[in-house]
């Protein structure tokens, strides 16, 4: 192929937007420019001032595969990761069988290389007896076979439950790669469900949701992952941070271990406990959305740095499974090819710069997980890359999920994923380029 001069475009990363033309060839950045230069023989996109920025990171999603294929698989979620400007995805680890051994992490790299359209990672999956596994493939160099050691503080989808103290603190203990904690206390739950059984039988509205998954579940088992890092100097990433409480407690976190990241996901910033009553199973998720002004805080955190990167927690479910009475609907929102628009959505809307976007989407996510060459829009880089039209509103329809529905369906986005690249291949044109992410570990945070 020859190279590609994308001219006339508004250029945002995680540090300035400004007027400009980029240009790649053999799927990597070769000039980034602000007056278009000449380059013989370039195929010439007139951007038309859309935005062009780097294409998204998306560090949690559940692609289902192996084991959950019914709802999902890596090629369908894939395709619709990139078609919602993802292009690159770290998958978690509670699939069947649990991904908490490198032979389950081959598996997944050789089945994502043969289906994939999005480059693609994979989290390893920790339990409460694995740590000194790990620990061993990291002294072993293996720690590029995986991005990071999934934690699982409180149940959910797969049921990979950590619950062991002496566990949690091995694990925290670990060097080289970071920690992402799902942060629930699974005592005040079971104690919330059995209150709500006792009120309700098993006609429990999905109205409950956010009082059995409570903000007091989050908030404990946060604080617990928060002090644990703190005093182990741990590189730790909070995941789908649902509550005010928690962003006050991570703000402050941080002061004490830079190395302590959050993550939030479009759920928490576009819908609230008002929903609950009309969409039921739809909007059923762990953590359970809260209310609105939990949104709002969440929201600011976004715009001050707080939140530092957006996950999607992509994890599809049929329609038939989520339109099922409370107890027996499981939890997750199949979101990935809506995140990037949703957000950006919410950004115009409450005047938080594209930059922040460039930095939550795919700079900062590439810095907490060592992605090399990915993530950034410089010299060098792989060209996974997204054209943007902020201007473009419109309804959103029938997503390219497996499972075929999303919860924003329905809702009204204003800006469109326009084009995508994947290692300079565009999306769409019938040839896929995606690539395994090679992990490099960071500096260790300090007490």
């Amino acid at each position: 192929m020859p190279p590609t001069l994308l001219k006339n475009a508004l250029i945002v990363t995680g540090s300035f937007a400004t007027r400009g033309a980029l240009a790649f060839d053999g799927g990597r950045i070769t000039g980034i420019w602000q007056e278009a230069p000449f380059i013989p023989n370039a195929i010439e996109i007139d951007l038309g001032g859309r935005i062009l920025m780097a294409g998204g990171i998306d560090a949690h999603v559940h692609f289902r595969e192996p084991g959950l294929t019914w709802k999902a698989d890596m090629e369908s979620e894939s395709l619709a990761a990139a078609m919602g400007g993802i292009t690159t995805f770290l998958d978690m680890p509670n699939t069947a069988p649990p991904t908490t051994a490198l032979e389950e992490i081959e598996w997944k790299l050789s089945r994502a290389a043969a289906t994939s359209t999005a480059n693609y990672g994979f989290h390893i999956g920790a339990t409460n007896t694995n740590s000194a596994q790990i620990r061993d493939y990291l002294e072993s160099g293996l720690g590029n076979m995986f991005a990071g050691i999934k934690v699982f503080m409180g149940s959910s989808t797969g049921n990979m439950l950590v619950d062991k103290d002496l566990a949690l603190e091995d694990l925290f203990r670990i060097k080289g790669k970071t920690i992402l904690v799902h942060c629930e206390d699974e005592g005040t739950i079971k104690s919330n469900l059995q209150k709500a059984k006792d009120r309700y039988g098993d006609n429990i509205p999905f109205s409950e949701h956010l009082f059995i998954r409570s903000r007091e579940a989050c908030v404990k088992s946060t604080r617990k992952a928060l002090d644990l890092a703190i005093k182990y100097g741990t590189r730790l990433h909070i995941l789908h941070v649902s509550t005010k409480e928690e962003v006050r407690m991570i703000r402050e976190a941080k002061l004490l271990n830079p190395g302590i990241t959050a993550e939030t996901s479009a759920n928490y910033l576009w819908f609230s406990d008002e929903d609950y009553p009309k969409m039921e199973g739809r909007l059923k998720c762990n953590p359970a959305v809260k209310s609105a002004s939990d949104r709002k805080a969440l929201i600011e955190a976004l715009k001050d740095g707080t939140i530092d990167t957006i996950g999607s927690d992509h994890a599809p479910h049929l329609a038939e499974e989520k339109a099922k009475s409370y107890l027996n609907c499981p939890s997750g929102l199949p979101t990935i090819q809506q995140s990037l628009p949703a957000v950006m959505t919410i950004a115009l809307r409450e005047g938080i710069p594209l930059t922040r976007l460039a930095s939550v989407f795919s700079e900062k996510a590439s810095e907490v997980f060592g992605i090399q060459d990915r993530g950034r829009l410089e010299e060098g880089c792989y060209a996974d890359l997204v054209v943007i039209d902020p201007n473009k509103e419109y309804i959103v329809g029938k997503p390219a999920y497996k499972c075929g529905w999303t919860p924003y369906e329905g809702q009204t986005f204003k800006g469109s994923v326009d084009m995508v690249w994947v290692n300079g291949e565009l999306i769409g044109a019938g040839k896929k380029a995606a690539m395994k992410c090679d992990f490099a570990p960071g500096p260790h945070s300090t007490q």
